[in-house]
């Protein structure tokens, strides 16, 4: 009769661990898996799903609105920033491929592709056989040049918060354009010089200069680069920034808000210029885009004919 407790302490303890996971012991076979979840496979759509607009061609800016419910937007695998209603911007440099592949992936796991077919465009080449394309810059130019490139890629990287992007961009002033986007120098011996990055507007110095877009200034340089002379570059928000080169002067300061059709400096030809001109250079997440596909035709009544830079 002693011995009751004891056995009554044991059953508890037995109920207690009843409801207890047990580990498999030696030779224990593990539970079956579960079945695995297999997403379904990608759709091919059409262009409508993403309502794009623009001329699909190197060197274009495109929008679009993303289809709903979507979690994710990538081009050719790299992110997209979609607005909160589903807008977006995309870019083709001026070498951009063939195709390219736009994504969205759902909130339910579907992928939709839309293949995307890049027009070829004809670039103005200027062929200068008899012409060396020049010496290799100093060590001394090329320290300077460093530290020039460095901040014009820290500027780049800053990803300001701006809606700028979202309106029709107009030209930071109006005139005859002495240098198309994409133009390039064939040197002698077939060297290939650096295309045109953007678009040079033929100017008198002091003419006033506008911001194409709303955006917050990246970067007034203090005094003028060895190339682009005295540079505001102006982020646009969703990764499209404008870089206007050889001013004169410049009014505004880095970190500043400005509106479309503010004044930022004046026409000049600092930096690498033979002349009076302004330099426009537009870029979505790097890649260099056409201005003149962003902006329009230059309004009636300044000539567009191209001419030496």
């Amino acid at each position: 009769m002693k011995r009751a407790p004891a056995l009554a302490s044991l059953l508890l303890v037995l109920a207690g661990c009843a409801g207890r996971p047990v580990a498999p012991g030696p030779g224990t076979a593990p539970p079956p898996p579960g079945r695995p979840v297999v997403p379904p496979p990608p759709r091919i759509v059409g262009p409508d799903l993403f309502g794009l607009q623009g001329d699909m061609t190197q060197g274009t800016l495109l929008r679009g609105v993303a289809p709903a419910g979507t979690a994710l937007l990538m081009l050719d695998g790299k992110p997209v920033r979609i607005a909160a209603d589903g807008r977006f911007i995309i870019g083709f440099n001026r070498d951009a491929p063939d195709h390219a592949m736009l994504e969205a992936r759902l909130q339910d796991g579907r992928l939709l592709r839309l293949p995307l077919t890049i027009g070829k465009r004809a670039w103005d080449i200027s062929n200068l056989s008899t012409l060396p394309m020049g010496t290799s810059p100093s060590p001394a130019y090329q320290k300077i040049r460093a530290a020039e490139l460095a901040q014009i890629a820290a500027a780049r990287a800053l990803n300001a918060n701006s809606d700028g992007w979202r309106q029709k961009m107009i030209y930071p002033t109006t005139g005859r354009i002495s240098t198309l986007f994409g133009s390039q120098r064939i040197y002698k011996g077939g060297v290939e010089g650096a295309y045109h990055g953007g678009m040079d507007i033929a100017r008198p110095t002091g003419t006033p200069v506008a911001a194409p877009a709303d955006g917050v200034i990246a970067l007034a340089t203090a005094k003028p680069f060895s190339l682009e002379g005295n540079l505001v570059m102006i982020d646009h928000g969703f990764g499209l920034m404008s870089a206007i080169m050889h001013l004169s002067r410049i009014d505004v300061k880095q970190g500043d808000h400005v509106r479309q059709g503010q004044i930022i400096g004046l026409v000049g030809s600092t930096g690498r210029a033979t002349g009076p001109h302004l330099h426009w250079g537009l870029t979505w997440q790097g890649a260099r885009i056409d201005p003149l596909l962003v902006a329009g035709p230059m309004p009636t009544g300044a000539a567009t004919t191209a001419g030496a830079r």
